[in-house]
């Protein structure tokens, strides 16, 4: 069984029970920054991401994306056998992190309360999608449903709102307010030594992505249109234009200082005002002649342009062509790791970067019940109990 031996949260144990993308991709990058994630599944009824195609030698790409660093336990814990093998784990636990609906976890004696009496300093977190109060609480719900709650699908159009191409509020919402809720009730537990319960609602989670719209709305009286936001399209100096060999390019001169090199550069002086229109109409009308601009040559040509004169402007990557840019690379954010079924699998490296403690991949993404041996032998269960539990399909 292979654990992590360095990372900024070495020595930190997480029990986890999260299914799909928000509960492990955060587990996932605590994994590659140090922690020890047990990621259990029952055995009959595993991560549902490791059905979802497309398939690697029969492995799904979905699972291997969000789950390596981690070891995998397959535990019913649905009966009390396998129940009591989880709360044995939670006692020398710093972490445990669910992502079922309200109270169905508590229904099994599993709940917050539950976990608290054996071990006082559980940081316990709940991830849903509504949170654990409210009127929405036992609703189901996606990433689609909860953007739409924020005001984040709104915001994404120009005539009917426009479906995203990455799940903003799983990840933003989900993950990452999973991670930031779990390191601050750590830092509360090193002040006063008790454990606490973390709600993170992916709904409530991505309204901060909302922010600026939301700010004007509610103060101003009304959502801003579209085209009236500066961030958003209503700016002619930052926005994306197509080019002669029909890709796109990111035109980011925000600043007068940037647009006006970039105005010079083109031989476009008398441009230089051109930042925000009186009307829609002007709008139009400037876009357009830049747009005929950039039809004049290809991409490459523009993001030449740019890191040469430090315009701003960027190339807009497919997602097959992200892994392939130099800087990327060198940042390691694209790594290689084996798996013993898949083969060789590309994924993201850690986002963080530290000096002394380096996150990094430790290992690929589990097989299903591929460390329960191992992790029951070290919680100090005889080989023969071991193998009556196998015989029960208590683990696999």
């Amino acid at each position: 069984m292979r654990k992590p031996n360095t990372g900024a949260l070495l020595g930190l144990k997480v029990i986890d029970l999260t299914r799909l993308l928000p509960g492990p991709l955060a587990t996932m990058l605590m994994g590659d920054m140090g922690a020890e994630i047990i990621k259990i599944e029952l055995p009959n009824a595993p991560d549902y991401a490791r059905n979802f195609p497309p398939y690697k030698n029969g492995e799904s790409l979905a699972f291997l994306a969000f789950n390596h660093s981690k070891q995998s336990l397959a535990l019913d814990y649905q009966v009390e056998e396998g129940k009591q093998i989880l709360l044995g784990l939670v006692k020398e636990a710093d972490i445990f992190i669910e992502q079922f609906r309200p109270a169905y976890l508590a229904k099994m004696g599993l709940g917050y309360e539950d976990l608290k009496k054996i071990n006082p300093k559980i940081i316990y977190v709940s991830l849903t999608g509504y949170g654990q109060t409210g009127k929405y609480k036992d609703l189901a719900g996606h990433d689609l449903n909860y953007i739409g709650f924020a005001g984040l699908l709104a915001g994404n159009r120009f005539s009917a709102p426009q479906m995203p191409t990455t799940q903003m509020a799983d990840i933003a919402g989900g993950s990452y307010m999973a991670i930031i809720g779990c390191l601050a009730a750590l830092y509360a537990r090193e002040r006063t030594g008790e454990g606490q319960w973390v709600d993170v609602a992916m709904l409530d989670g991505c309204m901060p992505l909302a922010i600026n719209a939301l700010s004007w709305a509610w103060n101003v009286g009304k959502a801003q249109a579209r085209e009236q936001g500066l961030l958003s399209g209503g700016m002619i100096n930052y926005a994306i234009y197509p080019c002669k060999d029909g890709k796109f390019i990111a035109l980011g001169t925000l600043e007068a200082k940037f647009w006006q090199k970039f105005c010079t550069l083109i031989q476009k002086q008398e441009w230089t005002n051109r930042m925000v229109a009186p009307d829609k109409a002007t709008f139009m009308q400037w876009k357009n002649e830049l747009t005929v601009v950039f039809q004049t040559q290809n991409s490459d040509y523009w993001a030449a342009i740019g890191f040469e004169n430090d315009l701003l402007i960027s190339p807009i990557y497919e997602a097959d062509e992200a892994d392939k840019d130099e800087h990327i690379r060198s940042r390691n954010m694209v790594v290689e790791v084996e798996h013993p079924k898949a083969g060789k699998i590309k994924n993201i490296g850690a986002p963080i970067k530290f000096s002394a403690t380096p996150a990094q991949v430790f290992r690929p993404s589990p097989l299903l019940g591929e460390d329960s041996e191992a992790i029951l032998k070290e919680m100090g269960i005889s080989e023969s109990a071991i193998k009556e539990l196998k015989s029960k399909g208590i683990i696999k």
